[in-house]
């Protein structure tokens, strides 16, 4: 895709609200603590802020981390009979909110509203000895919501009603940037009602379409839609199963998470060769292709900066478009149930998402399902 049709797909959206960025992304664990550990010694994270018993909140526990512009919000119940462990109970660990910062979140909720989109927080402003946000919620698919949140009154560690955290445990981090997409799986027809829902009340405009000839095996397939908002900060690929002689990845998505929801987060580096490296040695289990995958890589994607025989060594794919190259890879996933997971992605120039791994990618899940005896 050229850089003149990728601005005229940012020139069609309506970018109203507008949006800045990502905020953060909030997921209900089943252990906070135990999980906020793991991002820290296995993603690289930083501890930001807390909030829990000790700031007054007797209903759930949260850890902030942060890398770069990356901020993750892990957040457990503290008794039973709650909204976020029947979340947990219903869907195992995942993502509940992606929050997306704005300069008017009261705003930003009238105008999604006002187009169609389902209240979930009305605009509600929060104080302490730092100044004021404002936040508000609308919900999107499944049970995942969005926040929009309002900073420019605040200067606090993160929010009110959480503290700084600062334990001595604080390992490197390991070139994690930003986030790049975040990827939602929807049912069976449902892709083209979610496109429209973000099109529609979010005024995004839709930047690629990947149809089940693009995205198939000899034996799962699946369709796929990526909506962007029109400064290309915030970019939501939404996918739908697809008929195929097998259990898709989507569908066995949809069976253990038991609703539409995010299927994986893919966050940027400058790196990606020692970011991977870093993962693998801190334990991150990533997917594989087969060693042929690198035979007739460069015959298809020409010329890189990189030697091959490390992204061979460490599994990272390689793709082209009219604007470049780019690097990815994916982790497998990272609770007990197949749901969600990681991208590791480093763009040089290229802005589509990898099409031309897209065959070795799925067949490299194939075989996961297939160990998991879910294929």
């Amino acid at each position: 895709m050229k850089t003149q049709e990728i601005e005229k797909i940012f020139d069609e959206a309506e970018d109203f609200l507008p949006l800045n960025g990502t905020d953060f992304i909030e997921l209900y664990v089943g252990n906070a603590k135990q999980a906020a550990h793991f991002y820290q010694t296995a993603f690289g994270f930083q501890p930001l802020a807390y909030s829990g018993l000790s700031t007054g909140d007797k209903e759930a526990e949260s850890y902030v981390l942060v890398q770069d512009k990356i901020r993750l919000v892990l957040t457990s119940p503290l008794k039973s009979g709650t909204a976020i462990g029947k979340h947990i109970d219903d869907h195992g660990d995942g993502v509940k909110a992606v929050a997306l910062w704005v300069d008017d979140a009261t705003y930003s909720f009238e105008q999604t509203t006002e187009r169609g989109a389902k209240p979930y927080m009305n605009p509600e402003t929060r104080k302490d000895a730092h100044g004021e946000i404002v936040i508000s919620g609308i919900h999107t698919y499944g049970e995942t919501v969005h926040y929009f949140v309002e900073r420019k009154n605040y200067n606090g560690t993160f929010l009110p009603g959480y503290v700084k955290w600062e334990p001595e445990y604080q390992p490197e981090p390991i070139g994690l940037k930003y986030v790049d997409h975040m990827v939602g799986n929807v049912g069976w027809g449902e892709m083209n009602q979610w496109v429209d829902f973000y099109a529609d009340v979010m005024g995004f405009a839709q930047l690629i379409s990947f149809d089940d000839k693009d995205i198939s095996t000899d034996y799962t397939a699946l369709m796929s839609k990526v909506m962007s908002n029109g400064n290309g900060r915030i970019k939501f690929p939404i996918n739908e199963p697809a008929e195929g002689k097998k259990k898709s990845q989507i569908e066995e998505y949809l069976d253990f998470y038991g609703a539409p929801g995010v299927q994986h987060i893919a966050v940027a580096t400058d790196n990606i060769i020692e970011t991977v490296s870093a993962m693998k040695a801190r334990g991150v289990e990533f997917l594989t292709v087969p060693a042929t995958y690198y035979d007739t890589v460069l015959d298809r994607v020409g010329e890189i900066d990189e030697d091959l025989e490390p992204l061979k060594k460490l599994g990272i794919l390689i793709d082209r478009d009219d604007e470049g190259y780019l690097l990815q890879i994916f982790t497998k996933p990272i609770e007990p149930r197949p749901t969600v997971f990681f991208e590791i992605i480093q763009r040089k120039g290229a802005q589509s998402f990898g099409k031309g791994n897209f065959k070795a990618l799925f067949e490299a899940i194939e075989r996961e399902q297939e160990l998991r005896g879910t294929l």
